[in-house]
């Protein structure tokens, strides 16, 4: 059963997005509803709850990995979902998404090779190029019609010019919202084949996709240089601090490359508490996030609604699939200081800003809605009253 409140509301924890210290630092006060991190304000589906309440009513801890389980129950629930049919003996696991991306540009690129990334995006992959030596090669995304697109002219232009060893697709897009449609994929991936460019795509939010559109994983086209990072519960059941990252090629030559190189550092396994989380998730999970799915599809929909009815000003990007929306808050004619004064003191909004993302553009900034329609309604609404206020 969803549920929208915890039962234990006042359990101490020590959450990053109410982290005080942190909120001062980037607001300039703690006084705001947090929506820069990219979780939910959800309590978990049940049958997970009870897998790790097990757990620890065994009151034993010793060794005990079960990857085989866990990777059946990602094919399994990705043939269901999806329609997508994954190996279970391809899969590598590793500590966590950002872990697996980190480890694969080394293990693919050398030092000072260009990783292209399509800008704006989740700003940690810039991290991870940079820190490990590499260029990021930044393939700006268009936009067409009021919603973004790719630019495949530049892209070729950049895999021809730039010496680009990887092309680090994310889909479905964060923070733009894009679920990036067959056809192009398919653009990408031939163009991506005339240079033999490795692809590594992250599909972490790949089952929060709304009404309208389907998600098509990179790992069903017909390419030999693909590796997808797919199957993480971090996103769409709520485990952002006890997921591992699940690594997926059918290239079995790549495969044996990367759990060679992961095994070496005895990355390869996971704890009891993630393994077993994660094996109820995909087994028993599914009519909890059936709930949890249309229950944010609604927040994406009254919010596109009501800004658009009351505040045509600030330009918003119908999400096709996260649980993150992309504001554009140009049309108010404030600069950076007077926005970011707007949003966070008189609207106690915390957004992430979208110069992390590598947005040029300070008027953009990312909202997080899987959070209680209540909850989003009164901040929005205040937001539309401190607006209102500077348009008199």
């Amino acid at each position: 059963m969803f549920k929208f409140e915890p039962e234990y509301k006042d359990a101490p924890s020590k959450f990053i997005k109410n982290d005080s210290q942190m909120l001062k630092q980037i607001y300039g006060t703690d006084d705001v509803v947090p929506y820069w991190i990219a979780d939910m304000e959800f309590p978990i589906a049940s049958p997970i709850t009870q897998a790790m309440q097990e757990l620890v009513h065994r009151e034993t801890y010793s060794y005990e990995f079960d990857s085989e389980t866990v990777f059946k129950e990602i094919a399994n629930w990705n043939q269901r979902r999806h329609g997508l049919a994954l190996n279970p003996n391809q899969f590598v696991q590793v500590p966590g998404v950002l872990s697996a991306i980190a480890l694969l540009i080394r293990e693919f690129s050398e030092t000072g090779d260009g990783i292209l990334l399509q800008t704006p995006v989740y700003h940690q992959f810039r991290r991870l190029i940079e820190s490990a030596g590499r260029k990021a090669v930044g393939n700006t995304l268009k936009i067409e019609d009021g919603h973004y697109v790719m630019d495949f002219e530049a892209f070729e232009h950049q895999l021809q010019h730039e010496n680009v060893k990887i092309v680090l697709l994310c889909n479905p897009h964060n923070p733009v919202g894009r679920v990036w449609n067959k056809h192009e994929l398919e653009k990408l991936v031939d163009i991506a084949r005339k240079y033999q460019t490795l692809i590594v795509s992250d599909e972490v939010h790949a089952d929060i996709v709304f009404d309208g559109s389907v998600f098509t994983s990179i790992a069903s086209l017909d390419y030999d240089q693909t590796i997808t990072i797919i199957g993480s519960p971090a996103k769409n059941f709520g485990l952002n601090s006890i997921a591992n990252g699940y690594i997926y090629t059918d290239q079995s030559a790549l495969k044996d490359r990367i759990k060679a190189t992961v095994a070496s550092m005895s990355l390869d396994h996971g704890n009891a508490f993630t393994t077993y989380a994660t094996i109820a998730a995909y087994r028993h999970g599914e009519a909890w996030f059936e709930a949890f799915l249309k229950y944010t599809q609604n927040n994406r929909n009254w919010i596109v609604s009501f800004m658009r009815e009351h505040l045509p000003q600030v330009k918003v990007f119908e999400p096709e699939g996260t649980n993150q929306i992309w504001f554009d808050f140009s049309g108010l004619g404030l600069d950076s200081v007077e926005l970011k004064a707007l949003l966070a003191d008189e609207a106690k909004l915390a957004l992430t800003p979208g110069t992390w993302f590598g947005e040029p553009d300070e008027n953009y900034y990312r909202m997080n809605f899987a959070a209680s329609i209540e909850q989003i309604e009164e901040s929005l609404r205040l937001l539309l009253g401190a607006i209102s206020g500077i348009l008199r």
